[in-house]
């Protein structure tokens, strides 16, 4: 697996940690940059993958193996307010997140002409902020896949929900082993910062809060209704995705718009870290149906 850390900075001067993964056959004289947009594609499909609230990109971790194996080139990044990219932000507004997922799109030239078909894959806020852009940008990509994500209904309760559940973290942890046997996945580890008093997840309760204060108001099924890619709408059977709301979702959207849906067994709302052979499985089925049926 060969992959690249950096950052890039938005125009709104936040930095953006992200990662660049390239299949093992691929190589740096080969890949079409910017200034070469005639090179034949190297990657059957770009992937981007956008983590949920208060995780990171090494969350993914588990999962890039079989998708390099297939040969996509996968991006991943840490989303404003969490991971190694800026804490504290002053914009964490929906608008904002999705300026960020085009601004990496952009930058990493993802989606140049000639190049592989761009996919963006999202779990719980990370996929409602994929399809939020591919609303406002269609242009940009050739499919969705979002993992216990959808435009749901406004919750007022939500606000009060996280502010609990994060409050219910018994930090500092002692150790990262302590971090992962709470949190139920060594990937939580991975998102941990050493302090004098111990170890501390790297997400700040205001700014967790405040990525979330408009989804306790505003109803976000036009966006969803406007989406036009196909979309694969992955649940676990133990998630928190009700099973209702992700079968009415492909009626949300207009006529003869694809969308299928999935369900992982043995999976919560971590499908990506519960089963992720499972999830790479649904994935690469709905892959192989787009490159044989198309829309």
């Amino acid at each position: 697996m060969v992959s690249t850390t950096a950052h890039l900075t938005t125009p709104d001067g936040v930095r953006l940690a992200h990662r660049d993964h390239t299949p093992p056959h691929a190589h740096d004289h080969t890949r079409p940059h910017a200034h070469d947009r005639n090179l034949p594609r190297v990657h059957d499909r770009t992937l981007l993958l956008l983590h949920g609230l208060a995780g990171h990109m090494g969350e993914w971790d588990d999962l890039l193996p079989p998708l390099l194996a297939d040969g996509h080139r996968v991006v991943t990044y840490d989303g404003r307010g969490h991971g190694a990219s800026t804490r504290r932000p002053a914009d964490m507004s929906r608008a904002a997140c999705v300026r960020d997922a085009v601004t990496v799109i952009r930058e990493l030239g993802l989606a140049l002409p000639g190049q592989a078909p761009l996919t963006l894959v999202g779990q719980s806020l990370g996929g409602h902020t994929a399809f939020l852009a591919a609303a406002a940008h269609p242009e940009l990509l050739d499919s969705l896949i979002l993992i216990e994500a959808g435009p749901g209904a406004p919750d007022p309760a939500l606000p009060a929900h996280i502010a609990a559940w994060m409050d219910s973290w018994p930090t500092p942890f002692d150790s990262p082993s302590r971090a992962s046997d709470f949190f139920g996945h060594a990937s939580w580890s991975r998102n941990l910062e050493h302090r004098p008093d111990g170890w501390h997840p790297r997400a700040d309760r205001a700014t967790m809060l405040a990525a979330v204060g408009e989804l306790a108001e505003t109803s976000y099924h036009p966006e969803w209704a406007a989406t036009t890619c196909p979309a694969l709408v992955v649940r676990g059977a133990g998630g928190t995705m009700a099973a209702a709301d992700a079968a009415g979702m492909p009626a949300s959207r207009a006529p003869g718009t694809r969308t299928d849906l999935a369900v992982i067994e043995d999976a919560g709302h971590d499908v990506h870290t519960d089963q992720p052979h499972r999830l790479h499985a649904a994935m690469t089925g709905f892959f192989n149906s787009l490159a044989t049926n198309g829309n």
